[in-house]
């Protein structure tokens, strides 16, 4: 019985509530939007932005860095990366965490080649380490993106 009553509203009372508040399938055709054309401007000027900061910073690409350092201590870790800095002032390192070892890396090199001559020099200060060429994603920034118009 409540479910022959639960047909009867939704298929003889619900289109008749509808119809009688006016509402028809005319009415739901067409949506008008009015906008503020200032969001436009905004948008423009938002892209104009994104433009520039995407020029200017740095970019992610594959490459290579060298790893001075793989210890599980951390200390020891911060103590490399802190010599490599000082020593290498115009290369960035890198202090990473991957359990249960810290890993020191530095420099950001587009080919293995440019990262061999960095290898050779830490090499050489710390002969009794194991300091290798590893792939990574790197920093570049490409040359002549400079100009900010």
């Amino acid at each position: 019985m409540k479910t022959i009553l639960l047909f009867i509203s939704i298929f003889v009372i619900y289109p008749a509530i509808v119809t009688s508040q006016g509402l028809s399938k005319d009415t739901f055709s067409s949506v008008i939007v009015n906008k503020d054309p200032r969001f436009d401007e905004m948008a423009a000027r938002q892209a104009e932005i994104n433009k520039r900061s995407q020029k200017s910073g740095p970019r992610r690409a594959s490459g290579f860095r060298v790893q001075a350092a793989n210890t599980q201590n951390r200390d020891e870790a911060n103590a490399v990366k802190a010599e490599l800095l000082s020593r290498f002032p115009n290369e960035k390192s890198y202090l990473l965490y991957q359990s249960p070892n810290f890993r020191v890396r530095i420099g950001n090199f587009l080919t293995q080649k440019e990262a061999f001559q960095l290898r050779k020099t830490i090499s050489a200060l710390y002969p009794q380490k194991g300091i290798y060429i590893v792939p990574d994603i790197i920093e570049y920034t490409p040359p002549g993106d400079d100009d900010n118009q």
